[in-house]
C-alpha cells in the first residue's frame, strides 16, 4: 500500500479520529496475560513491556492513576517513509502546551494526549490543514 510523501499534501488532507474512552499506560517486567487480554497496544522494551489499556480496566490490573489519555488516530493516506508528519503534529501540540505520546501503526499514527485536552488537541491537529 503506497501513500503520500509530499508533506504539504499530507497536511492539507489530515484529519483525526477520536477513539472512545480513556486509556492509561502500565508496565510489566514480563508478559501479563490479563493485560494482554485488554491491551489496545503493547510495546516491548529492554526495561519491560508497556501496555496501553482502557482506563476502566486499569484498576483491576493494578495500574496507578497516572496519565489518563484520550486516543487520537491521524486519518491521512501517508507513506510510512513520509517525512515531517510527526514533527508537524507534535509541533502544533507543543505550541499549545499539549503533551503527546505517539504510537505508529501500519495504517495510522496514534496519539495519546491528556484526556482533559482532547478537544484542544483535535482542534490543533485540524489547524494544520490550513497551514
Amino acid at each position: 500500500m503506497t501513500g503520500e510523501t509530499h508533506l504539504p499534501t499530507i497536511l492539507a488532507t489530515l484529519d483525526v479520529d477520536v477513539r472512545p474512552g480513556t486509556y492509561v499506560l502500565l508496565t510489566r517486567t514480563g508478559p501479563d496475560a490479563a493485560a494482554d487480554a485488554v491491551a489496545q497496544a503493547r510495546i516491548t522494551e529492554a526495561e519491560g513491556i508497556t501496555y496501553v489499556v482502557p482506563e476502566s480496566a486499569a484498576d483491576a490490573l493494578g495500574a496507578p492513576p497516572g496519565f489518563v489519555a484520550a486516543w487520537l488516530s491521524l486519518r491521512v493516506h501517508s507513506a510510512l517513509n513520509a517525512v515531517g508528519v510527526t514533527a508537524a503534529v507534535a509541533g502544533v501540540l507543543a505550541e499549545r502546551g499539549i503533551a503527546c505520546n505517539v504510537l505508529a501503526g501500519y495504517f495510522h499514527d496514534h496519539l495519546l494526549v491528556p484526556a482533559a485536552r482532547r478537544d484542544d488537541a483535535v482542534a490543533a491537529i485540524r489547524s494544520l490543514r490550513g497551514a
